[in-house]
């Protein structure tokens, strides 16, 4: 860049914002950039809308734009004149523009621990990408596009890499304005900054943008812009914490499926819980007719044609009540698999303090957990000594009169999904895990945790601070007050369940055949026509098991990007036909 353009920027940052071209489509029409200059990304086409003459021609490009693919028209000069063209297809993108000018930056003492951030490099890399996309229920781009820009100068990848695992825990993607449209302001953005909501580490995101700032500095560039929703006050609030501010310019997008919720506004099913949600997107996507019937408790009916269900959640009225309390009441449940030469663990009904210490004494350590209960509740795991199974026992009674006492089966805690008698959905679920810092308390690092669970699964994950969680720290030999030292990763729940702040994490490929035809068996025997079932695995590539659970009401959306709700509205409406691929209601921008 040359020196003038260096004190151009200096001297409207002294008179002040209004007189920086904040706005790349106020600069001077005598600035030549590249004429009609369209970037793939393979999610869809950025268009730089600034370099072209004609408006009309921006609408024609916009809605050129294949199905499944989205298209976003930035830097627009004149929106109205452009909306006038396509008022029918096209809409004003309710996202706002932000910028840091990099001569404002500071890089700060903040170092990634526990991860590394770096520049795209192996097809692995690539494939991890598409994967995040696919857990931000984001447009998917093909991993081969990915990795064919590994030497790019236009567009650059960057992922961001646990260090114990080297599993791609983060991205994001960097678009560079001299190589787009020969930028005379030397500026490139940022778009599909993502990070994995299974990942323990805090600052993924804000390593990823500030790596991304200095690759672009150490270019030669001027600044990065981004795009973010309105509403998106996490997103928005570290990014005016690293002193990016708030731009005037506008985008386009066009009028499709994955776009519907941001010009459509929140209809009554945005109201529901992500649970119920993605059934009824996915209805509505096939044209079905949703009828949102009591959207706190995730009550909806779906009818097409003269075809009409009530449904909660995924629980549907082609349950039968028969059905549904074989899956609550879990003692009945145990008794019908292992009738069915299904394995199970040992139980029994908690009874006389004398009765249940024989019981942990002949087993070593023991599950206590409601006869009738979900999401967690009442639940405490690997219980060892007399007076905690007591205190378990008390815990237990708060959610169910009668408490169960079973074998502690150790391994691995897979789901597995099962719809129409066939499996669709296989994942482990972990119990949530803090990872210390050296400068927080557990209980500090809990909350934190905590935090970023709710911020990526819409509030329904969260680590409770109560009695279990104390009993299961202490259990490790740490105090809730005292400070983790730096690199040490602490187990603070034995129970994996998404709602108590456990992660989970698709194998679905990966699943032993056996597991497989037990799932589908346990589906049978229980006459369920859609469950999730909960079993302990040494493996989940061997054939070794326990059924130690089933739930008449699976979250289906956990188990993203496997095609839940599809199987799910084919099972309600065979006759339905899905309009849209399968990509979700986020966008990359």
């Amino acid at each position: 860049m040359s020196r003038k353009i260096h004190q151009d920027h200096r001297t409207a940052r002294r008179r002040g914002p209004s007189l920086q071209y904040q706005n790349i489509a106020e600069m001077p029409e005598h600035r030549q950039l590249v004429a009609d200059a369209v970037v793939d990304c393979g999610w869809g086409n950025l268009i730089m809308a600034h370099s072209f003459s004609d408006a009309g021609k921006v609408a024609s490009v916009l809605e050129d734009e294949p199905e499944g693919r989205r298209n976003i028209a930035i830097y627009v000069r004149d929106p109205h004149v452009i909306l006038a063209r396509a008022p029918q297809s096209l809409f004003l993108d309710p996202s706002h523009t932000y910028r840091m000018w990099f001569n404002h930056y500071y890089p700060g003492n903040f170092h990634p621990r526990g991860f590394g951030v770096r520049l795209l490099r192996s097809r692995v890399d690539a494939a991890g990408i598409n994967r995040i996309y696919s857990l931000r229920q984001m447009v998917p781009v093909a991993p081969t596009f990915i990795w064919r820009q590994r030497t790019s100068r236009l567009l650059t990848y960057i992922v961001a890499e646990d260090h114990d695992s080297g599993e791609i825990i983060g991205t994001a993607t960097g678009v560079d304005h001299l190589k787009a449209f020969e930028d005379p302001e030397q500026g490139a953005s940022l778009w599909c900054l993502a990070v994995d909501p299974q990942s323990q580490h805090p600052g993924v995101g804000e390593a990823l943008v500030r790596y991304l700032i200095e690759h672009y500095q150490a270019r030669g560039r001027a600044f990065l812009d981004l795009s973010v929703m309105h509403n998106n006050r996490q997103a928005i609030a570290l990014y005016e914490k690293l002193g990016f501010q708030r731009v005037p310019v506008f985008a386009i997008k066009r009028k499709n499926a994955i776009n519907e919720p941001l010009y459509t506004g929140p209809g009554p099913e945005g109201k529901l819980n992500p649970y119920a949600r993605i059934i009824t997107n996915e209805a509505m996507r096939r044209g079905v007719q949703v009828q949102v019937v009591d959207a706190e408790e995730g009550y909806f009916r779906l009818s097409l044609g003269g075809r009409s269900i009530l449904c909660r959640e995924s629980l549907s009225e082609l349950t039968s009540a028969v059905a549904m309390s074989r899956c609550e009441d879990k003692r009945v449940t145990h008794r019908v698999l292992r009738n069915a030469g299904l394995r199970v663990p040992v139980q029994t009904v908690a009874g006389e303090v004398a009765a249940n210490v024989d019981f942990l004494e002949r087993h070593g350590a023991v599950v206590v957990k409601p006869a009738i209960g979900e999401q967690g509740h009442g639940i405490s795991v690997d219980v060892r000594d007399p007076d905690g199974l007591q205190a378990a026992i008390n815990h237990a009674r708060q959610f169910s009169e009668r408490v169960i006492l079973e074998e502690f089966c150790p391994g691995e805690d897979l789901r597995l999904v099962v719809i129409n008698f066939e499996l669709v959905a296989a994942a482990v679920r972990k119990p949530p895990k803090i990872m210390g810092d050296g400068r927080h308390s557990i209980n500090e690092l809990i909350e934190k945790q905590s935090r970023r669970r709710a911020a990526a699964t819409g509030g329904e994950s969260k680590i409770p601070l109560d009695a279990e969680t104390r009993r299961v720290v202490e259990l490790a030999g740490y105090r809730m007050d005292q400070i983790l030292d730096y690199g040490v990763s602490l187990e603070v729940r034995k129970t994996a369940n998404l709602h108590t702040g456990g992660t989970i994490h698709d194998v679905t490929r990966k699943l032993h055949p056996e597991l497989r035809a037990a799932g589908e068996e346990a589906a049978r025997v229980l006459d369920m026509p859609v469950v999730g079932l909960d079993f302990m695995v040494a493996a989940v590539d061997k054939p070794d098991y326990t059924i130690i659970e089933a739930n008449e009401r699976p979250g289906l959306a956990n188990h993203e990007p496997q095609p839940t709700a599809e199987r799910f509205l084919d099972l309600l409406f065979p006759l339905s036909v899905r309009r849209t691929p399968r990509t979700e209601d986020h966008a990359q921008a």
